[in-house]
């Protein structure tokens, strides 16, 4: 559905000197320095693949979609979204395509809701069969009727992003460009967001594209993930690999009968190196940390349970914004699966 070939996007600004001198300078002869926000980025996403792409602010995720849905002009390489190249033929490749701006709108500030989506409907000229249709399930996933004849501008943050996200899906798009969808929402908005999504993806087969910071947002819907920093893709895979190789450091957490006294040996009974485990007691509380490809969450729980009364535990798994850090920390270039 979509393919991206060594595609690069530079940016071109001047920079001055500081005070007036500088500022004179810098009429006659300003510094010209070239910014690369994408640089020579490849990746090929098939129909009906919900990819989250995800990286710093300033990384260059929004400029690659921008190239994608054909606002912005590659420097170089090639572009094809579904065999369109979208900076080439904009009105074609916008018919097939919908797009959410976390902090943006597509519908008419001062109108009724319900009118927007009336404009919508001529704009891309959806049958009358098919737009009942998609109200209808638009109400069933987003519950738009409460505030479907209301003004735009009258909408909280919540109900605009709900009505945007039916927006951008009112002419089923074959993709769907979602930056930044749930920004500022509260729990039940993105719980509604995310099975709109899904329904549609399940429904349609849409290929979906998701920049976002929430990474609860890309565990919720996404099997692949594409990370981009300083305008480069540091790793392209399946996020359940990412886990496995990035993700290995496991706790498990256990609220004893009775205060710790026993100091015993616990890498001794586990029968493993004392290096490979991380003990903490308060009173009644014992963590213990290691890798769970050295040691499993069912050996450590059975070992403490036959020497401890245990009365509750808890198991805790690095999560995916843990991962994301140590890579982006770690400098890494090249993370593709051994």
């Amino acid at each position: 559905m979509i393919e991206a070939k060594h595609i690069s996007k530079s940016f071109v600004k001047y920079e001055k000197e500081k005070g007036l001198i500088g500022m004179i300078k810098g009429f006659v002869n300003a510094k010209k320095v070239i910014k690369k926000a994408v640089d020579n980025v490849s990746f090929t996403i098939q129909e009906g693949e919900v990819i989250g792409y995800i990286g710093a602010n300033g990384a260059g995720k929004s400029t690659t979609i921008k190239m994608l849905t054909g606002i912005l002009t590659p420097t170089s390489g090639e572009i094809l979204v579904d065999g369109i190249i979208p900076y080439k033929d904009r009105v074609r490749n916008a018919r097939n395509i919908g797009v959410v701006f976390g902090q943006r709108t597509q519908l008419w500030w001062d109108l009724p809701l319900v009118e927007s989506f009336s404009i919508l409907k001529e704009i891309y000229q959806v049958s009358n069969e098919d737009y009942k249709a998609r109200m209808e399930m638009f109400e069933d996933v987003l519950q738009l009727s409460e505030f479907i004849k209301s003004p735009v501008r009258t909408l909280s943050l919540g109900q605009r992003m709900r009505a945007d996200i039916a927006a951008s899906l009112l002419h089923n798009p074959k993709v769907l460009y979602l930056d930044e969808p749930t920004i500022g929402l509260d729990v039940n908005a993105k719980l509604k967001m995310r099975q709109a999504i899904k329904t549609m993806n399940k429904t349609f087969k849409t290929t979906v594209i998701l920049t976002t910071h929430d990474l609860d947002d890309i565990e919720e819907l996404c099997n692949r993930i594409l990370i981009i920093d300083n305008g480069k893709i540091i790793y392209d895979g399946a996020l359940s690999d990412i886990k496995t190789k990035y993700g290995s450091d496991t706790k498990v957490s256990f609220v004893l009968k009775e205060a710790w006294t026993d100091f015993v040996d616990l890498a001794h009974l586990m029968e493993v190196d004392p290096k490979d485990i991380i003990v903490k007691v308060d009173e009644d509380k014992l963590e213990i940390g290691f890798d769970k490809r050295i040691l499993s969450v069912a050996h450590v729980a059975q070992v403490i349970m036959k020497n401890y009364e245990v009365t509750d535990l808890k198991i805790m798994e690095t999560d995916i914004e843990s991962i994301v850090s140590r890579i982006y920390n770690e400098g890494k270039v090249n993370v593709s699966n051994d």
